[in-house]
């Protein structure tokens, strides 16, 4: 925190003199004339020497102080629990503020990313994704952004697995704050981490940066649903430059939200269709022990449960994409008074989802 609190400092500088001198308190001791030899200017150099002011050094204690009634912790990148995989992209983050538990498990983890202003069929595949990504023992990584990256960690919370956000954000805020109750389950069912300090706001410019890391926990990212212009794709090209897999879900071509995933595609990311698919790519990859850790996901084979026939009937009519009663009832020629008692007892078995303007999805 005190190198972070000198004028001029960036976080690549820290990095980089930190890799020289291996602690940060070396890096204060040194003469600004070493500081020099290693690429400083003489003013960081004069800076870096003189430490933090006596303001900034107020600020860094009350920090800890406000830190210290929070159920967060500080990692260093010095530190031997910070995440190895992090360690490993050009620019990881000096420091990262953790709320929650980070744990070995995380070393299975898969980044599920998309637009905000998702589909509704987009939304429920990226749940069922990553809910049999955490059914398999995945740990599934987002940014808690509304639309595809809420779906993901819901969908990884259904399956019993855990799931990781990385806020645009200090870690005393949340953001969008209508994801407060969300970000809760999170902290309950693994981590929610930031690299900016406390106090800071949810700028424009920080989400960006942000995926640099959302990527550099994963093993690969999958793109459910994106714009051309979504911010998403800047997380897929991060994990392209940092070495990790690239997957995305094919779209209709006249749906806005599909094109960028079909760009992705065109580019030579991996088309996949569900989880056994991600899990497939990332198997060759994955030393023992690792692989030994992934479960089958659950298959379909018995989607039908104890449906009856007219629930069946329903069941199959419907898809990922919205449809409404009459729709329904007309294609399996059956009274909407039917459909809508099929569609209830479906509902209560949380089979399918009612929208708004009475249509159903699967779920």
């Amino acid at each position: 925190m005190r190198l972070r609190a000198i004028e001029g400092l960036g976080d690549a500088t820290i990095l980089s003199l930190i890799q020289i001198w291996k602690s940060a308190e070396a890096v204060l001791c040194a003469s600004p004339d070493e500081l020099i030899e290693r690429g400083c200017s003489r003013r960081l150099a004069d800076a870096i020497s003189r430490g933090p002011t006596s303001v900034a050094c107020r600020l860094i204690d009350r920090e800890l102080a406000f830190l210290q009634g929070l159920p967060v912790e500080v990692r260093t990148i010095l530190d031997s629990s910070y995440p190895a995989r992090l360690k490993m992209i050009p620019d990881p983050p000096p420091l990262l503020y953790v709320a929650g538990r980070l744990t070995e498990e995380d070393a299975l983890a898969v980044a599920v990313v998309g637009a905000r202003r998702a589909t509704a069929a987009g939304r429920a595949l990226t749940e069922e994704l990553a809910k049999h990504l955490a059914e398999a023992g995945c740990t599934v990584v987002s940014g808690l952004a509304l639309g595809i990256d809420a779906a993901a960690h819901r969908g990884a919370l259904a399956g019993g697995g855990r799931t990781i956000a990385v806020l645009g954000c200090g870690i005393d805020q949340t953001y969008p704050t209508e994801h407060g109750r969300l970000r809760y389950q999170i902290e309950a069912q693994g981590a929610v981490l930031s690299e900016l300090p406390l106090g800071a706001s949810p700028q424009s410019h920080n989400f960006p940066r942000r995926n640099r890391i959302i990527s550099g926990l994963s093993l690969g990212v999958v793109v459910t649903e994106a714009a051309v212009s979504s911010g998403s794709l800047i997380t897929a090209r991060l994990a392209a430059e940092q070495g990790r897999d690239v997957f995305a879900v094919p779209g209709f071509v006249k749906e806005e939200t599909s094109r960028g995933t079909n760009a992705l595609i065109k580019e030579g990311a991996m088309l996949i269709e569900r989880a056994q698919d991600v899990l497939e790519s990332l198997m060759p990859q994955l030393d023992a022990p690792l692989r030994a850790r992934l479960q089958q996901p659950r298959t379909e084979k018995n989607i039908h449960g104890n449906f009856g026939i007219q629930e069946k009937l329903v069941y199959d009519a419907l898809s990922y994409e919205p449809r409404t009663v009459d729709q329904i009832a007309e294609d399996i020629s059956v009274p909407v008074s039917i459909v809508m008692a099929a569609l209830l007892s479906l509902e209560l078995a949380q089979r399918v989802r009612q929208l708004s303007g009475q249509r159903y999805i699967r779920t």
